[in-house]
């Protein structure tokens, strides 16, 4: 008697007990909301986020106790024409030769302001050298990371102000009112994507089912992944701290493999009861087939996720714990409470129908035409079509040879945020508020007075102000801040980080006997960043391949099928990248997308992108070959077998890859360029990797290679489930002939 794996005994248990294994996942989702909602999540903070000398330097300033405050600041302009300078300080009134209304605007502020007490002090106001604005500089209380917590406050002084003199423009500039508009705008994009991404993937399931309950299982299932994913992401943030971007991640991959799993097992158990199965047989042989194939995929992309790991990076690590957790959450719900309603409901899961997109989709009669048709190039002329295929995909992939990595700037903020709008004014009436080098050095107490001379000797070659130079309570840091006068990520800007890493730093501060030193601020983190992932970027790579590797080595017993999912995965990667470059890179979308160009790809993109498309290909190529291998293993010639796997798989394999490139898509939408540039990226793997791999690539592939496919294992001859439960065999499909 041949022992049933676990999917099966699981699927069975569910499909009996159906009551049961309901309530038990409803208790977990539940369970995990009402935790991960108590319990809270923990931010990360500028120390997990360095990297490099710039991490280094944001390190010992906290541990010198030598952390910048947050510092926001009240930009008053007129509305059209100049503005009068206002010199009064914050406590004077009008004087004379000055506009009375903007001192009158700056006496409100810092009355305003000194009430809160989340304002440790307001400075004088400062005048644009053109007289353009006024700057009022306003220190908060309280750790610098949480600022955003509480800026709130004064945003709503300022408003109150903007109130009282609605003749001037009076408004808020500085890390945490940006940070609150971003995500304030991140919420709201969520929000859309949500309403937009329901509807439509409960349409395209409705289309794929004809029924409505078929099509409102797998939406409901991955919503419950997608909630549970989200209290168990905020219990691991108190492990691997949240960097603000997880539950965009956990929503978008929830639904994309949440939906993907269900459709996989939902299509081959309404397949086995087409061919006369009862329903608990029909759920047992989905479990044998489709739920192996959920669990070899779910681990493949677990498995990719898991080399961001190698990065020693706060961003990637937060990322790959959201995605970890959404996509083995989707699949137990796949093995467990899926074949539970399958049980429960039986036939009714054909119920109600939609009478023309039922008929449409459930047809009966000869063989499919469409499929067999695009097969037949791959099929006839194997060999040509994969070089002209492959080539094709290469041309594609060329672009990203020259990819440029760059943090995302001020440039790259949407000019629709407010706090956006007031920076770029800010930024033209006060170059210098740009930004800033932050020079920090730790040595012994012994050498604070060299290193303070070192420090003023640096000033005065930069234009520092000396004065500024701060020290720690013990002496042993010290930290002195550079004015930037250019943009962020302008080449001026990396010229000037360049100038004192290699030279003006070295020249003064690296002459103190025993001293420690790092280089900080935006535009060090920025190129740090950059570089720190060109340096992990093979590691990743490598330990995905690897386990990738030997998981479909194992599954298939194939070291041929493993070599060859590599390589297509790769190649539809490539192309996806080589789309990535053409479209924000080399500005060809700008128009259509909404977005301006900044002339390279956010830096942490491209290899967030190629472990989760890697993993996500997965999906399709492990259902897609154990379709054939089934094929192949009833006996039936391999090119043969090529054409009936494939073309049994087709419909599952569209349905989901429009699935998913619809939740991508809705991405591709939303106003970060970040946001964008994933959205995009995915959404164009996904279409290649559906459309041009499964459809030309790997056909073409296996059909050359014959039986070799299977080496080093003989593919004994084994009647598929379906066909042992009594399906008498099918005729070989025309595209095979």
């Amino acid at each position: 008697m041949t022992t049933k794996s676990v999917t099966v005994r699981v699927a069975r248990w569910s499909a009996t007990h159906p009551w049961r294994a309901v309530a038990l996942w409803l208790v977990f989702v539940a369970a995990c909301v009402v935790v991960g909602g108590a319990v809270g999540s923990r931010q990360a903070t500028d120390r997990d986020l360095g990297v490099g000398e710039s991490g280094r330097a944001t390190t010992m300033e906290y541990e010198g106790g030598l952390a910048m405050p947050a510092v926001e600041n009240v930009l008053i302009t007129a509305r059209s024409g100049p503005l009068a300078a206002a010199t009064a300080t914050a406590d004077a009134g009008a004087t004379a030769g000055t506009d009375a209304g903007v001192d009158a605007a700056v006496a409100e502020v810092a009355r305003r302001f000194r009430d809160l007490p989340e304002v440790a002090a307001v400075g004088d106001p400062v005048t644009a050298p053109d007289g353009s604005a006024v700057l009022i500089p306003v220190t908060m209380r309280g750790d610098p990371d949480t600022a955003g917590d509480r800026v709130a406050a004064l945003l709503a002084a300022t408003e109150a102000a903007q109130r009282a003199h609605p003749d001037l423009r009076i408004e808020q500039v500085g890390r945490a009112s940006v940070d609150k508009g971003i995500n304030d705008l991140v919420a709201q994009d969520l929000g859309k994507a949500e309403k937009l991404s329901l509807p439509l993937t409960l349409l395209i399931m409705v289309v794929v089912f004809g029924a409505i309950v078929a099509a409102g299982v797998p939406v409901l299932l991955a919503l419950s992944a997608v909630a549970a994913a989200i209290g168990l992401s905020t219990l691991a943030t108190h492990v691997v701290p949240d960097v603000g971007t997880v539950n965009s991640v956990i929503l978008l991959m929830g639904m994309a493999v949440g939906v993907d799993y269900s459709l996989f097992y939902l299509k081959r158990e309404r397949e086995e009861r087409a061919r006369g199965l009862g329903h608990i047989d029909a759920i047992e042989i989905a479990a044998a087939t489709s739920g192996r194939a959920v669990v070899v995929s779910g681990l493949a992309v677990i498995v990719s996720m898991s080399g961001l790991y190698l990065t020693g990076d706060a961003i990637f690590a937060s990322l790959a714990t959201g995605s970890v957790i959404v996509v083995a959450v989707a699949m137990l719900g796949s093995l467990t409470v899926l074949p539970a309603l399958l049980g429960k409901l039986g036939r009714w899961v054909d119920r109600p129908r939609v009478p023309l997109v039922w008929r449409l989709t459930n047809r009966a009669g000869g063989p499919p035409r469409l499929w067999p048709a695009l097969l037949r190039p791959a099929l006839r002329r194997p060999g040509v079509t994969l070089v002209v295929s492959v080539l094709a995909l290469g041309a594609l992939a060329l672009p990203a040879l020259g990819m440029t990595l760059r943090n995302t700037g001020a440039d790259a903020l949407p000019r629709t945020i407010p706090v956006v709008q007031a920076y770029d004014r800010m930024t033209a009436a006060f170059p210098d508020q740009s930004s800033s080098h932050n020079v920090v050095v730790r040595a012994a107490a012994t050498q604070a007075g060299a290193v303070r001379a070192a420090l003023a000797e640096l000033a005065r070659r930069t234009g520092a102000d000396p004065a500024a130079v701060r020290a720690s309570a013990d002496g042993r840091v010290h930290a002195l801040t550079v004015a930037v006068p250019y943009e962020d990520t302008s080449p001026q800007a990396a010229e000037s980080l360049r100038a004192l890493r290699s030279d003006l730093v070295p020249a003064t501060v690296g002459a103190v006997p025993g001293a420690e030193y790092a280089v900080g601020g935006y535009v060090a983190e920025s190129l740090d960043y950059s570089t720190h992932q060109v340096d992990k970027l093979p590691w990743v790579i490598g330990f995905v391949l690897a386990l990738t590797l030997v998981i479909m080595a194992v599954t298939f017993r194939s070291i041929v099928v493993a070599l060859t999912a590599i390589a297509v995965n790769l190649l539809s990667a490539g192309a996806a990248f080589g789309l990535l470059v053409l479209v924000f890179q080399h500005r060809w979308a700008e128009g259509l997308l909404g977005f301006h160009s900044t002339g390279a790809v956010v830096a942490w993109v491209p290899l967030f992108l190629f472990v989760v498309l890697f993993g996500l290909s997965m999906d399709y190529h492990v259902f897609v070959v154990s379709r054939i291998r089934e094929a192949a293993r009833s006996g039936l010639p391999a090119r043969a077998a090529v054409a009936d796997g494939i073309i049994r798989s087709a419909g599952v394999v569209t349905s989901a890859a429009a699935v998913m490139v619809t939740v991508f898509a809705i991405f591709a939408g939303l106003t970060l360029i970040d946001m964008k540039q994933m959205g995009v990226g995915l959404a164009a793997a996904v279409l290649i990797d559906a459309v041009v791999i499964r459809v030309v690539v790997l056909p073409s592939l296996m059909a050359l290679l014959g039986s070799a496919n299977w080496w080093p294992s003989r593919l004994g001859r084994s009647p598929e489930p379906a066909r042992a439960a009594g399906r008498p065999p099918e005729r070989v499909p025309v595209a095979a002939r």
